[in-house]
């Protein structure tokens, strides 16, 4: 039988690689919650509390977004060679742009 070719590409490191575990674990909350919301549209539930609830979704997303910027600036941006952190910043301003746009 002929040797199974490995594939040897290294994962790349990210802002988050540290936190990954801890990441996923919160974005599984917040589906979670997303389904309860569903839920409670299924079971008609007053609309002030569906809406609450997506009020929290969305600061809890807005939480976990945060954290990936922070992890960004830290990383991939001050990490980055000098000659890509003019870019690096440049990318990052524009997504806490599109962040601070958003609702």
């Amino acid at each position: 039988m002929a040797d199974m070719a490995t594939n040897t590409t290294p994962t790349p490191t990210r802002g988050y690689t540290a936190t990954k575990d801890q990441l996923l674990k919160r974005l599984r909350r917040i589906e979670g919650q997303v389904r309860g919301i569903e839920g409670m549209v299924e079971d008609d539930r007053y609309c002030i509390d569906v809406v609450t609830q997506i009020s929290a979704v969305q600061a809890a997303l807005d939480k976990v977004a945060l954290g990936l910027v922070d992890d960004h600036a830290r990383h991939c941006v001050m990490g980055a060679p000098q000659d890509e952190q003019a870019d690096k910043t440049d990318e990052l301003m524009a997504v806490v742009g599109r962040m601070m746009r958003r609702g």
